[in-house]
């Protein structure tokens, strides 16, 4: 999964969380905020989110006591309050809380500001994680056109915003569109920040991306490989920006049938974002996937079955992967008919609720586990094979 640059702190949109210089009036609550946010800082960078959000809150209780609900101060920490509700995949959390933090922005600064430019760049980042694409693109192009005309167009800040719209693109197929402005991106962040920022890393790694996408493999391995020196040099070996630099190489050598290889990269990538995310995180389920992906190519079904049994739990099993393991597993006797007909019902009532799933449904109902198999894999044969601060 590749990542979105967010200039408020951390990374899938990535970058520094702000030390805000509260006029607070008592002296007390303005070192105390200022401690709990070094904290937040520490965790965030750390890839503890969890134990960050607490926090978080904490700080912007005692902006709003202090200096009111509208203070630009409470923007700042609503903006990484939001962040952090985000890369735990609480987007309905988040959502309000972004924009809030945008309506204080334009009111305290004026529409044109570049503080407003990142609260709409860092909106728009939830938007894209939720695949609302059509509600990002806007804001990304408004937040860009505030960063040019404020800040230059060398900025770091517009780096992050050519980026974001490149990532945009390429996500939608626009592949022509995007890698212009990931090139220009990367040459920016190099010149601004150093060769070895973690910026400069997640832009190697959105461009490695493109490249994947189009079947470029040998252009995009050595940019992978780069983007996970850099993150792990910079941000330790057990960072979650390492584990989204281990997925990427992992899935390049997937698909180059370099399976032996790619396998103790998704593994130890599952591992830092379970240590760092939670077993339910979405991007821990997408790793999950991954690698009962990998096991199915191999003829693996008794080392997948496990993960599409996890997933299958947690209601995030990838129907294109999960229908071939649990079909192949009851012909290898790993999984007797009846299950493998209850778990193959459940998907198609997750995922769908097309002409397709009602049809299956009522073979369901009438115990045809024969013809429930055999609609199942129409399906998935039928879809093709495939493989996220002021």
């Amino acid at each position: 999964m590749r990542a979105l640059l967010k200039i408020g702190f951390g990374a899938a949109f990535a970058a520094i969380l702000v030390f805000s210089d509260a006029s607070i009036s008592f002296s007390q609550q303005a070192d105390e905020a200022s401690e709990l946010n070094k904290k937040v800082v520490e965790l965030n960078n750390a890839g503890r989110y969890a134990d960050a959000i607490p926090i978080a809150e904490q700080v912007l209780a005692i902006y709003e006591n202090a200096l009111g609900r509208d203070h630009p101060d409470v923007a700042k920490s609503l903006n990484n309050l939001a962040y952090l509700y985000s890369r735990q995949g609480r987007y309905a959390d988040a959502e309000p809380v972004h924009q809030r933090s945008l309506v204080i922005a334009e009111k305290a600064f004026g529409p044109d500001h570049p503080v407003v430019a990142t609260a709409l760049n860092n909106l728009a980042g939830l938007y894209f994680d939720q695949a609302r694409y059509p509600d990002a693109e806007p804001l990304l192009k408004r937040s860009m056109a505030i960063a040019e005309k404020a800040l230059g167009h060398d900025h770091p800040d517009v780096a992050n915003s050519l980026n974001n719209l490149a990532l945009l693109y390429d996500r939608q197929g626009h592949y022509t569109e995007a890698e212009p402005l990931y090139k220009r991106s990367f040459t920016i962040f190099v010149k601004e920040v150093g060769p070895d920022h973690p910026e400069v890393a997640t832009a190697l790694s959105n461009l490695a991306g493109l490249y994947f996408d189009q079947g470029r493999y040998a252009d995009a391995e050595p940019l992978y490989q780069g983007s996970l020196a850099i993150f792990e040099k910079a941000l330790g070996r057990d960072h979650p920006d390492v584990a989204m630099a281990l997925n990427g190489l992992a899935e390049l050598y997937r698909n180059q049938g370099r399976y032996a290889e790619a396998e103790p990269l998704y593994q130890r990538s599952l591992a830092i974002r379970e240590k760092a995310l939670g077993r339910d995180h979405p991007n821990v389920a997408q790793l999950l996937n991954n690698l009962a992906a990998l096991y199915r190519r191999q003829g693996r079904y008794a080392d997948a079955l496990p993960i599409i049994r996890r997933t299958l739990s947690q209601g995030t099993a990838n129907k294109l992967v999960a229908f071939p393991v649990l079909f192949a597993s009851q012909g290898l006797n790993l999984r007797d008919a009846a299950q493998a007909l209850a778990d193959s019902y459940e998907i198609v009532q997750r995922v769908s609720s097309t002409a397709a799933s009602n049809a299956i449904s009522k073979l369901g109902q009438n115990g045809n586990c024969v013809c429930l198999q055999a609609t199942c894999a129409t399906l998935v044969c039928g879809r093709g094979a495939g493989p996220q601060a002021y």
